[in-house]
């Protein structure tokens, strides 16, 4: 494989055709790209000049935000009928991945179908669960939501729609940001949203996230796009 180009076969394992990650925006990378046929993502600093880029025929996605928050940061937010456990079925959890994630960048790809992008999510899913990297929230007594991580990043957070607008999304939150503090002993935690996902960000601001850096996310085409079977 070329310098600039890494292989992403997660997304390629979705979308059935050759997909990739950029880890430049030079001139030279982008002219690698141009010689190879699939989908590419390139992330970069918004104040980045774009011309050269979208001159390569890449096309803008997403914005994305990473809150940190600290230990000591973290704001308590107690409910007593809430519980986080460490065991939860997988077919609630990949139900509620395929039909929360409405914010993600492929799902504001033109190229990639609807149904690709909410599986995508889904299949990531999965892969954590498989690696026991998932939390499952309830109330009282009922499976509410997952809260998915690894080390000390948040990755996936799916809500059941039944128990979105009651105001008990911080209270979840909270107590499962607790428990990832506990179970690895982190200083700080992480998490990258996007700049359209403003209820996401309010919530983890809510909670003593400080708004850290921001990269903007282009993709690019090389080739068919995917097609659903």
């Amino acid at each position: 494989m070329a310098r600039f180009i890494k292989e992403t076969p997660w997304d390629k394992r979705n979308f059935g055709i050759d997909t990739y990650e950029l880890t430049a925006s030079s001139e030279e990378a982008l002219e690698e790209a141009e010689k190879v046929n699939g989908h590419f993502t390139l992330k970069v600093d918004p104040l980045e000049n774009k011309e050269s880029i979208v001159r390569h025929g890449f096309y803008y996605t997403d914005t994305m935000i990473e809150p940190v928050c600290s230990k000591d940061k973290l704001k308590s937010y107690d409910h007593e009928n809430i519980r986080v456990s460490r065991v939860g079925d997988l077919e609630v959890i990949m139900k509620i991945a395929e039909e929360v994630f409405t914010y993600g960048r492929f799902h504001r790809d033109f190229h990639i179908p609807s149904k690709m992008a909410n599986m995508r999510y889904a299949n990531w899913v999965k892969d954590l669960y498989d690696k026991d990297q998932v939390f499952f929230l309830s109330y009282e007594g009922e499976m509410a939501a997952f809260y998915a991580y690894e080390d000390e990043k948040i990755l996936l957070i799916g809500l059941k729609k039944e128990f979105m607008q009651r105001g008990l999304t911080k209270y979840m939150i909270q107590k499962a940001c607790q428990a990832q503090f506990e179970l690895g002993g982190y200083s700080h935690l992480k998490t990258s949203i996007s700049a359209a996902n403003l209820p996401s960000l309010n919530l983890f601001l809510s909670l003593g996230f400080k708004l850290t850096r921001t990269f903007d996310v282009y993709h690019k085409l090389n080739g068919p796009a995917p097609e659903e079977e």
